[in-house]
């Protein structure tokens, strides 16, 4: 694709990176294949070409954000489907990144959508606020018949209890069973803090039985993966930052995330910090992290074994597109003793995609069903998924028990069977 941005324009490096992204893109149309968005509204401007045109119009012109551009980036899902099927390399991931910065700064929304997206900024990275936010969403529920669609969704979203708090939580030190081998910071989540405190222990416990010494940091926060896809890139920024400088100060060899949505983000911290004094730092970070899946692959799984049982796995978007893990959450499963069904479409999105069930719940609603179909048909005894926003978008529509790939893991390496198995049964 031809680019016309002028050399005071290339001066800034984020159009610089979008200038060789929007150069790499050839228009043959591949990405509208897997685009979920495309999918179910056959509208060009709602698939990864058509958005790439209104961004490339928007950057190259430096214009303000118009109500056009803005309606079809705010429905992308952010799930990179695009970028596992481009043959062409395009990272779309940094170009959407980069135009919901450039809408942040330029568009007014109208105030309910604005008001809705600080509340979430305010919410969702924070674990007692999200705690006291859904306490108070289950106080709506009596009037959620009187709510616009959006506040409804949020309701919804409300899961029908808490757990308490873990204490694996606090900034503390996991001690290595036997040999240590490998020391590694846990980055223990937000949302997921509050809504499955299970992933956590079980992830502290596994990783302890094979060797490592886990690290909960002090100074650890949310990896600012809500507010950086929101486009609030200071308040992103100040999150990541201080991850950045806690386990800098923790003296780890490895970052290992439970969270795959979140995965992506910390993965991306070089780039991120490109320009700040933190350059350094934010890439050795993005270069220690792993996915739990990929780290258990690396220490290899230790003699394991349970009934088996037929487990449907979904695929979370991050993971698979994000972070490109295909294979091994799988091959861990099998080699503890599961039965591993796949749905006949693997990459199709389950319309979680970090807030985006909240600020775009009718095509949410939509996508979580056909996912949830894909899955059913498969008839498994359990569904596993390795990002708690999947459990909870597919956990809403569907009977069958969902659990954390991690889970499992555990619970076939002698630690005790996953709670929402002991609940469904």
């Amino acid at each position: 694709m031809q680019t016309n941005f002028t050399p005071e324009q290339l001066k800034d490096s984020g159009i610089q990176r979008a200038d060789e992204i929007l150069r790499t893109c050839v228009h043959c149309g591949f990405c509208t294949a897997t685009c979920p968005t495309y999918q179910l509204l056959g509208d060009e401007l709602d698939s990864p070409r058509g958005r790439i045109y209104l961004i490339k119009d928007m950057l190259e012109n430096d214009r303000r954000a118009d109500e056009k551009t803005v309606k079809h980036v705010d429905r992308c899902l952010s799930c990179l489907s695009c970028m596992s099927t481009c043959p062409s390399g395009v990272h779309y991931m940094h170009l959407v990144d980069l135009a919901r910065e450039h809408i942040e700064k330029t568009y007014k929304r109208p105030i309910f959508d604005r008001g809705l997206r600080w509340v979430l900024s305010q919410i969702l990275p924070y674990p007692a606020r999200f705690r006291a936010a859904i306490i108070g969403a289950w106080a709506a529920k009596p009037f959620r018949f009187a709510l616009p669609a959006k506040l409804k969704a949020m309701v919804d979203f409300a899961p029908a209890k808490l757990p308490t708090p873990s204490p694996t939580d606090a900034a503390q030190v996991f001690p290595a069973k036997g040999k240590t081998v490998r020391r590694v910071a846990l980055l223990t989540g937000c949302a997921q803090k509050a809504l499955n405190t299970d992933i956590n222990e079980a992830t502290i416990r596994l990783l302890t039985r094979h060797g490592c010494e886990v690290v909960i940091a002090k100074g650890m926060g949310c990896c600012g993966a809500v507010t950086h896809h929101m486009g609030k890139t200071d308040a992103s920024h100040r999150s990541a930052a201080a991850n950045i400088k806690a386990w800098m100060a923790a003296n780890v060899d490895t970052v290992v995330i439970n969270t795959s949505g979140c995965g992506t983000t910390v993965k991306d911290y070089g780039h991120m910090f490109r320009d700040d004094e933190l350059a350094q730092d934010a890439a050795k970070i993005s270069e220690m992290t792993r996915d739990i899946s990929e780290l258990m692959e690396e220490l290899g799984l230790q003699q394991a074994g349970v009934s088996p049982m037929k487990v449907a796995y979904h695929a979370a978007c991050s993971l698979q597109h994000g972070q490109q893990i295909k294979d091994a959450p799988k091959n861990l499963l099998r080699a503890a003793g599961f039965t591993v069904l796949e749905p006949s479409d693997p990459h199709l999105c389950c319309g979680s995609a970090g807030t985006y069930n909240l600020m775009q719940p009718e095509l949410a609603q939509q996508l979580g069903a056909r996912k949830i179909k894909t899955l059913e048909v498969l008839e498994p005894e359990i569904i596993a998924a390795g990002n708690i926003g999947c459990m909870m978008q597919i956990g809403a529509g569907t009977g069958v028990p969902i659990v954390h790939t991690v889970e499992l893991l555990d619970w076939a390496t002698g630690g005790p069977k996953p709670p929402a198995l002991t609940e469904n049964r």
